[in-house]
Formats: C-alpha cells, sequence, structure tokens
C-alpha cells in the first residue's frame, strides 16, 4: 500500500465532509470552490501553517508529533477508529526501509489456536487475518457460511466472497452495506499492516476487477470490525441476526478470532441448533475445520 496516496485520500475525504457551520466557523455565502473545508480552514482549526498541512495533505507525515495528529483529529473530528488508521499512517511513513519489506505470511496457525476455535460449540466462530481470508472456523463457522465455502472450501475470503459472488447478494440483506463494511474493514486493516503482502494482493485484486469496490474505495472510510450485528438470509435457515464480537489472536499479531452468538432463548438461538442439526448431516462439507495453512502463503484462489 502507498501510504502517501492513502493520507492524501484520507484526509482529502475527512475535510471534504465538513462544512464551515460543523465546525464553528462563519460561513459568508457565495460560492465556495472546494467540497467541504478549505485547506487553510483545516490549519488553523489544528493550530498549524496552511503550508504544513497542505505538506502532510501530500502525504508527507514522516516524523509528525503526537500532538499534530491529535490537533488533526479534533480538527476533522475523527472518531476513535479513524485517529488509529492516521496513526498507523504516520508510524508507517516514519519506519525504516528494513521494516518496510513487504511481510511474509506465517505458514499455519498453532495447534493451540485451531483446538480454542474447534471447541466452541454453540456459536459460528472462525479465526482471520487482515485480509479476511478464514484459516480455520469451527463446524457452525463452517455452516453460516456455507456460501462462502461452497467455492473455496479450503481457503475461502471473506472480502472475495462479499465483492464478487452472485450469492452474497441474497446472503446479505443490504448488499451494498456489506461491501462497504467490507472496504472500511480492508482499509483499515492496510493501515495496520501497510506491508503485508496478502492485504495488498486482495485490494489489488478488488480494485482491479471491481467497480462498486473502487468507488467505496475512494471515499476513506475505516471501520473496526470488532462488534456490531451480522445480518444474514442463510440459505438453510433463512433470516439470521447475530452479535459479532471480535479479538486480536494476542499469540498472532494480525489475526482475530470472529464469534457470532445469539441472544439466550431468542429465535436466533433456535436456528443456530437447527443449523448445527444441518451440519451434522452435511459432514463432508461443513464439519472439517479449514486448513491451518492459508492462501497469504501460497496466493492460491
Amino acid at each position: 500500500m502507498d501510504y502517501r496516496t492513502e493520507v492524501r485520500d484520507f484526509l482529502t475525504a475527512r475535510r471534504g465532509r465538513l462544512k464551515p457551520e460543523d465546525v464553528g466557523l462563519p460561513h459568508f455565502g457565495g460560492r465556495r470552490h472546494v467540497k467541504g473545508l478549505r485547506r487553510e480552514e483545516v490549519a488553523m482549526l489544528a493550530g498549524v501553517s496552511t503550508e504544513y498541512y497542505a505538506r502532510l495533505e501530500r502525504g508527507d507525515v514522516a516524523g509528525v508529533s503526537n500532538q499534530v495528529l491529535e490537533s488533526l483529529g479534533d480538527a476533522l473530528q475523527l472518531d476513535d477508529t479513524e485517529r488509529d488508521h492516521l496513526a498507523n499512517l504516520a508510524r508507517a511513513a516514519s519506519a525504516s526501509p528494513r521494516s518496510r519489506r513487504a511481510k511474509p505470511s506465517s505458514p499455519s496457525l498453532r495447534p493451540g489456536i485451531l483446538a480454542a476455535v474447534k471447541s466452541i460449540t454453540t456459536a459460528p466462530a472462525f479465526v482471520r487475518n487482515g485480509a479476511l481470508d478464514v484459516l480455520a472456523a469451527n463446524d457452525l463457522g463452517r455452516a453460516y457460511y456455507a456460501p462462502v465455502f461452497a467455492k473455496a472450501p479450503e481457503n475461502p475470503n471473506i472480502a472475495i466472497f462479499n465483492v464478487f459472488d452472485p450469492a452474497a447478494q441474497t446472503f446479505y440483506p443490504d448488499w451494498i452495506k456489506a461491501v462497504d463494511g467490507t472496504v472500511a474493514v480492508l482499509r483499515h486493516e492496510a493501515g495496520r499492516n501497510p506491508y503485508d503482502k496478502r492485504i495488498t494482493e486482495v485490494i489489488g485484486e478488488l480494485s482491479t476487477r471491481s467497480e462498486v469496490f473502487r468507488d467505496r474505495w475512494a471515499n476513506a472510510v475505516v471501520h473496526r470490525h470488532d462488534a456490531g450485528m451480522k445480518v444474514a438470509v442463510h440459505p438453510v435457515v433463512g433470516d439470521l441476526a447475530l452479535h459479532m464480537v471480535g479479538t486480536e489472536v494476542i499469540t498472532e499479531p494480525g489475526l482475530s478470532l470472529m464469534i457470532y452468538a445469539a441472544e439466550e432463548g431468542s429465535a436466533a438461538e433456535e436456528k443456530l441448533r437447527l443449523l448445527a442439526s444441518w451440519a451434522a448431516t452435511h459432514a463432508s462439507t461443513a464439519s472439517e475445520p479449514a486448513s491451518g495453512t492459508s492462501r497469504r502463503e501460497h496466493g492460491e484462489r
């Protein structure tokens, strides 16, 4: 990922979404020739010179202090995820040439992680990397994402499915919203790991082949994928709304454990039981955990 381009696009988009009245500046009427705030307005709000802010917006953020980043966050009304994203980009810009080398993928998951995922029996659970490759899943995880595993039984990628597979438009009640979420999560992951070869590969493929993805990538939206509701129209049990909880795997930087849980006594809980029964009767396609070796290593589709 080109962090200079990312910084430019991110700051420009965040500046463009604000109006003078949004930040307490007077609007004297007349036609404004820029969308959103002007550079000099952002600079004034952040307490820096216009020339310095213009340099930052061109992507020159190496060595920028935390104080300046915080001031920019306040001026542009960034949320916590957006502030983290900007700080990650600044760290990437300040990294040594050696640390900027493309990072190879780890070859496999530790046996303990695979066992932990498999031990979760009442909720869909899986481990993914920053490129949204599914590296391991329990039985209910494979059953929940049956349309995803149908096309790539060993090495599924949720982003590739969400954007390209026609089945995604049936699986998600609001497909465009699902794509928006995919784009925002990938941008956040790319900011955290800008030299991850697999993340770069997936974003490159999606950008090259999908106009829908390109249009949304240009919005420079970032989102942390660690909580919320997962809503789907499952081909076996129909409408299914589950609470999503995500957490980073401390021993494996860059990997996340995702669990989709139903409220006790809810209709969703009963549907998960039905889905578990279905998975048990389709063991050949639904019961084996995903391979511990991912496409990150081999670049396979």
